[in-house]
C-alpha cells in the first residue's frame, strides 16, 4: 500500500543575519534529514520538547516553508518542485490545524465566514451549498448552527479548536497536520478533542500527523510515534512498542519526566538534565550526547543514523547503544 504522505531527507536551515549589511553569520538547523511515512487512516504522532523542530516540519510538509533539500510526496505527487498555483490545488487534500485557534481564526470573520472560506476559495459551489456544508461540519464537531453569526473571541479554547477542526475538514482532506491542537486546553477538554479526532478518522478515513510535546497525549491517539530531538528523528515505531519498550535514552527520559496520574508509575521529573542545545550551534556527533546518561566517546564524534533494531523492521532508533 502506497503512503498518503512520504517525506525523504527533509532539511531546513534558516539564515541568521547580523550587522548593518545584514550578512549571513549563522544558520539555525531547524530540520535535519527527516524521513517518515503516513498511510491511509493512519496517525503518526510527532513528539519532542519545544524547539525540537516539530512545527517547522509540519510547515515544510504543507509547503508553507520551502525546504533546502529533500522530498515531500503527497499521494505520490512530489510537492517541492511544484509552482504555487499547483500546490494550492493539491492543498485541498492536506490541511493544517494550528496550535492556537485564536491566532489562526480571523477575529473579524464570523464563524460562518471562517468555515466557508476554504469552500469559497477552492470550489465553485453556490453560497447555499456552502452554508449547508458549514451546518454539516458544525454538527460533526459537536457545535450548533446558532453560533454562525458569532465571532471567535466569544468562545472557549475548546470550542475554538472545534471550529478550527471544522474548517480543516471543509475540503474533505486525506491528511490533517494537527500542530499541538490540545496543548493550550485543560485536561478534560483535551480528552474531548482527542476523542473527536479519533471519531473523525473513523468516519472520514482521514490521516493525521499529530504534533505534541506530551508523549502520553501522543500515545493515546497515535498508531505510530516518531520522537524528534534538535531537528532529527531519534526513534520511530508503533505506539505500543514505544510505551512498553522505549529504546532511545531521550524517549525513556520523556516518559519518566511527564506527570502521570498513577501512583505505581515511576516518575523522575529530573530525567532530562540541562537545556536543549542551541540550533545555531548543535553538538557534534549525537545531538543528545550533552544530556544523555549513557553517553560514550563515540557519541561525541559520530552522528548515529536511524537503523532498524528488530527483524520485523518496525522499530528504528538513532543511537550508538546496542539493543537486543
Amino acid at each position: 500500500m502506497d503512503p498518503v504522505l512520504e517525506v525523504k531527507n527533509l532539511t531546513k536551515k534558516f539564515p541568521v543575519r547580523e550587522g548593518i549589511l545584514q550578512r549571513v553569520k549563522h544558520h539555525v538547523h531547524a530540520v535535519s534529514d527527516v524521513s517518515l511515512k503516513i498511510y491511509e487512516k493512519d496517525t503518526l504522532g510527532l513528539v519532542g520538547e519545544s524547539g525540537s523542530g516539530k512545527s517547522t516540519l509540519g510547515r515544510l510538509i504543507m509547503q508553507l516553508i520551502k525546504p533546502d533539500k529533500g522530498q515531500v510526496k503527497f499521494q505520490n505527487q512530489e510537492l517541492t518542485t511544484l509552482s504555487f498555483n499547483k500546490i494550492k490545488k493539491i492543498r485541498k487534500g492536506m490541511q493544517m490545524s494550528f496550535q492556537d485557534p485564536m491566532d489562526s481564526l480571523n477575529s473579524r470573520f464570523t464563524i460562518e465566514q471562517i468555515i466557508s472560506e476554504p469552500l469559497e476559495i477552492s470550489t465553485s459551489n453556490s453560497r447555499l451549498k456552502n452554508i449547508k456544508k458549514v451546518h454539516e461540519l458544525l454538527d460533526v464537531v459537536g457545535l450548533t448552527k446558532s453560533i454562525l453569526n458569532r465571532y471567535p473571541h466569544e468562545f472557549s479554547g475548546g470550542q475554538r479548536q472545534r471550529i478550527g477542526i471544522a474548517r480543516s475538514l471543509a475540503l474533505s482532506p486525506k491528511l490533517i497536520i494537527a500542530d499541538e491542537p490540545v496543548s493550550a486546553l485543560d485536561v478534560s477538554i483535551q480528552a474531548q478533542i482527542l476523542n473527536l479526532l479519533v471519531d473523525l478518522q473513523k468516519e472520514f478515513g482521514v490521516s493525521y500527523l499529530f504534533i505534541a510535546h506530551d508523549i502520553h497525549v501522543i500515545r493515546f491517539i497515535s498508531k505510530r510515534i516518531a520522537v524528534m530531538y534538535l531537528g532529527r528523528i531519534v526513534e520511530i515505531t508503533e505506539s505500543t512498542r514505544i510505551k512498553n519498550n522505549p529504546k532511545h535514552p531521550y524517549t525513556k527520559a520523556l516518559f519518566l519526566s511527564v506527570p502521570y496520574p498513577d501512583p505505581s508509575t515511576k516518575q523522575d521529573f529530573n530525567a532530562i538534565q540541562g537545556e536543549i542545545p542551541s540550533m545555531l550551534n548543535p553538538p557534534k556527533g549525537c545531538s543528545f550526547h550533552t544530556r544523555c546518561p549513557n553517553v560514550m566517546e563515540i557519541c561525541k564524534i559520530d552522528l548515529p543514523l536511524l537503523r532498524f533494531i528488530d527483524n520485523e523492521k518496525k522499530h528504528q532508533v538513532a543511537c550508538h547503544l546496542k539493543f537486543e
